[in-house]
């Protein structure tokens, strides 16, 4: 397994670890909709979403994005984001630009921490705009579902610290990059 890079605290590589269980729960909630599992919906509101089918493979499609994603996180904790893996032709063993790293990092976590707010402000509303009779009257379920979503919330305010740690760090040049070797050995 790839160790954290040397200079990166704790608190860093906590961040970055934690985007992966604050993502985990709705993956979990989705991938049990898909299969067809009690999360609230009726029968209706499930062929609305067009499960069995299409839709499970959306939500099940959904849920492994958003949690490759998040493990990206950890490569800017890691030496595989800071030096080109040895099996990528043609670039192993290079340095990664930092902006190469720092720019789609910094727009994920203001996408993210944007999505989280507007989640968060429009929750009361979110089933409006589904049919009657697609959601159970539980309030067990919405609770249940509220429990996997909010940790969505934390992932682009995690995302977003451990960027800004990751552009001071890298862009700082205290470190030489040269110390560093591809994922799998040298090259």
């Amino acid at each position: 397994m790839t160790k954290t890079v040397p200079d990166v605290p704790r608190w860093a590589n906590l961040a970055a670890h934690a985007t992966l269980l604050v993502t985990l729960p709705s993956g979990l909630w989705r991938i049990a909709m898909g299969l067809g599992l009690p999360v609230g919906f009726t029968a209706r509101g499930l062929e609305d979403f067009g499960i069995p089918g299409w839709g499970t493979a959306y939500v099940f499609g959904l849920s492994l994005l958003a949690e490759a994603l998040a493990f990206l996180t950890l490569g800017l904790v890691r030496p595989w984001g800071e030096v080109w893996p040895r099996w990528i032709p043609g670039l192993r063993g290079r340095p990664i630009p930092p902006l190469a790293a720092i720019v789609p990092a910094a727009a994920g976590a203001v996408a993210l921490t944007a999505l989280g707010v507007q989640g968060l402000f429009g929750w009361a509303e979110a089933g409006s705009s589904m049919a009657q009779g697609s959601w159970e009257d539980s309030p067990v379920y919405g609770a249940v579902m509220a429990a996997c979503y909010a940790p969505l919330l934390l992932w682009g305010p995690l995302l977003a610290a451990v960027t800004v740690h990751y552009a001071r760090r890298r862009l700082s040049g205290k470190r030489p990059q040269h110390a560093l070797e591809p994922l799998g050995g040298r090259a």
